[in-house]
């Protein structure tokens, strides 16, 4: 790489940080949010999303964008109208029908629009449907720029494989799949990546290719864990452990160790949905990629109706129980609270008429209250109650003493099999 290069990273999140954080250890960078107190929080070394360590943030903060290396946060779009890489890291969700919303890329695109000049290259990051990069995006940046594609700008798409809350599998250590609007840009965008990634990069023939390399990632892993969560109900009925049984079929090489649990978050749970509309769209009607929805949108309901039956079982009185939900967050040890379904237990325990107090130390409180209307305490309760459900498997958690927090005659139901002998029933 040239020594000119400045990138922009749009866009502050799970994915958006931890990469500026890389590619500004060896260029000047700047990452621009729209979300003031995200900016005022990094200026001051903390990454509330926890991704990155706060001395390693501190390590390649500067106070200006004019540094020849070092990450400078903002909230000022003028702050990156002289970077020629930028990259957009923004969320693709959902709406409540489960369809994509695009709005967040078509918001990021009108941004980078408005400060393209000659020469640059947008990157997306972002997970898509084929097709998005240049039959969405571009046409955004186009109009907002006047300038022309593949002429006076040009595209590359490479997806974010971040794992959140997994400090072992950092962004520089995972492989780094790349993609350009032509063959020349496909090079530079792989070299600007391989200049950061010491895992190395692939060089996708096209765009579309690299965006359906992504889309299938996850929703390969929705479908083998709504195979595993379908076991689980199988072998519930038949009065035989899952955990077991994929314990023993584990010993053969060729396996694979997906275990059964609730499916939410902003890849796993959502990219399926991407890749079933953009096959709709195409005529085609995708049967398994949406059976595997399904299922694993059922888990929830299916994992209090165990609770409820197990305290019934147990003579615990259902109607007005004390329940203590442990997480919020849809992995453990992250507080990201995105998509997370332990939302839909806690509210089909409440319809039995359980009294429901969840606790989770990471997960921010007003975040959880603006997003699902929920109320969390980051401080465990000094009370005893019926039923415990350990809905994430955060560290803190493995330490309770469980006892101290039980009345006499209680359920502790775990959610994600870790517990144990501690545990009256697993999924």
């Amino acid at each position: 790489m040239n020594n000119n290069v400045k990138v922009a990273v749009i866009g502050l999140g799970y994915v958006g940080l931890p990469l500026a954080r890389l590619f500004a250890t060896k260029y000047p960078v700047v990452g621009f949010d729209i979300n003031d107190s995200r900016i005022k929080s990094l200026k001051q070394g903390t990454d509330t999303t926890l991704e990155v360590e706060d001395a390693i943030l501190q390590s390649v903060l500067v106070d200006s964008s004019d540094k020849t290396k070092g990450l400078y946060c903002t909230s000022d779009i003028k702050n990156i109208a002289d970077c020629n890489y930028f990259i957009i890291t923004v969320p693709t969700p959902v709406d409540k029908n489960n369809r994509p919303d695009l709005t967040p890329l078509y918001k990021a695109s009108e941004t980078v629009g408005k400060m393209l000049k000659e020469g640059d290259i947008v990157i997306y990051e972002s997970t898509v449907y084929p097709g998005v990069t240049e039959e969405q995006c571009v046409p955004v940046l186009e109009k907002i720029s006047g300038l022309k594609f593949n002429v006076d700008f040009f595209a590359g798409y490479s997806p974010e494989r971040i794992n959140p809350g997994d400090k072992e599998h950092t962004v520089e250590k995972i492989l780094k799949i790349t993609s350009g609007s032509t063959s020349e840009i496909g090079l530079k965008v792989d070299a600007l990546y391989k200049s950061v990634i010491t895992a190395g990069t692939y060089l996708a023939p096209t765009i579309k290719v690299a965006e359906a390399a992504k889309v299938i990632e996850n929703s390969q892993r929705d479908i083998n864990i709504a195979f595993v969560n379908e076991l689980a109900k199988i072998f519930n009925l038949m009065n035989i452990d899952t955990q077991e049984v994929l314990a023993a079929a584990a010993t053969k090489w060729n396996f694979l160790p997906f275990k059964p649990g609730l499916v939410g978050g902003h890849c796993i749970g959502v990219d399926p949905y991407y890749l079933a509309q953009r096959a709709q769209e195409f005529g085609y009607h995708p049967e398994i990629i949406l059976a595997g929805r399904r299922l694993n949108d059922s888990m929830g309901e299916y994992i209090a109706s165990q609770v409820v039956k197990l305290m019934i079982k147990k003579g615990i009185s259902v109607n007005n129980a004390e329940l203590l939900m442990l997480g919020i967050t849809f992995k453990e040890n992250c507080p990201d609270v995105r998509n997370t379904k332990i939302v839909d237990v806690v509210r089909a325990l409440k319809e039995y008429g359980i009294s429901v107090i969840i606790y989770d130390p990471i997960a921010n409180i007003e975040e959880v209250k603006k997003e699902y209307a929920l109320t969390t305490i980051n401080i465990l309760p000094k009370e005893k109650f019926d039923a415990i459900v350990l809905g994430v498997a955060h560290a803190e958690f493995l330490k309770l003493n469980f006892k101290e927090i039980q009345k006499s005659n209680s359920l502790i139901y775990d959610v994600k099999g870790v517990l144990g002998t501690k545990a009256d029933n697993r999924l």
